[in-house]
């Protein structure tokens, strides 16, 4: 018997819930720079929208976008937008993660060509913060999210863990 299997079965596995597609615009890149393998940019998130079952809207302009160019090829994500609903509530959404990618896909990304998301990783951790009553629920949720770059931004499948 392995410990996996002496655990409760509500503990083997990780549950899911669809909460929204998240598509965000990146106007422009600010490359601060820094030491090698810890470079900065800075990633303008002038808008963009969201759509789920639960919480539809639009990213209000002014998001930022903090990367770390990792000198393994790797970008961290450190990113900070605001939401409003379709009802007009407000919503900041943070969000750190990851990508990266084989030279290659990484090369066609930054050119803004379209590339399968199946070949490289792209993966966040979004939190949330409203005082809105009808959505104060995200404040205590665990949420993760699968990206996909396409040429005007990025585009994330968000999903609430249950």
């Amino acid at each position: 018997m392995t410990v996996i299997d002496q655990l409760p079965a509500a503990m083997r596995t990780i549950r899911t819930r669809p909460l929204f597609v998240l598509s965000v615009e990146v106007s422009g890149l600010h490359l601060a720079g820094g030491p090698a393998g810890a470079e900065r940019r800075v990633g303008d998130l002038p808008g963009g929208s969201f759509t789920g079952e639960r919480l539809s809207g639009i990213v209000l302009p002014g998001g930022t976008d903090w990367q770390t160019m990792r000198g393994d090829d790797t970008i961290l994500l450190d990113a900070r937008i605001l939401l409003r609903t379709d009802d007009d509530a407000l919503i900041a959404m943070t969000y750190t993660g990851m990508r990266h990618a084989p030279p290659e896909i990484a090369s066609r990304i930054a050119l803004g060509q379209e590339v399968d998301p199946a070949s490289y990783y792209f993966r966040i951790t979004p939190t949330f913060a409203t005082s809105g009553p009808r959505y104060e629920w995200l404040n205590r949720i665990v949420a993760v999210g699968i990206g996909h770059r396409l040429a005007a931004g990025p585009v994330y499948s968000v999903f609430e863990i249950l």
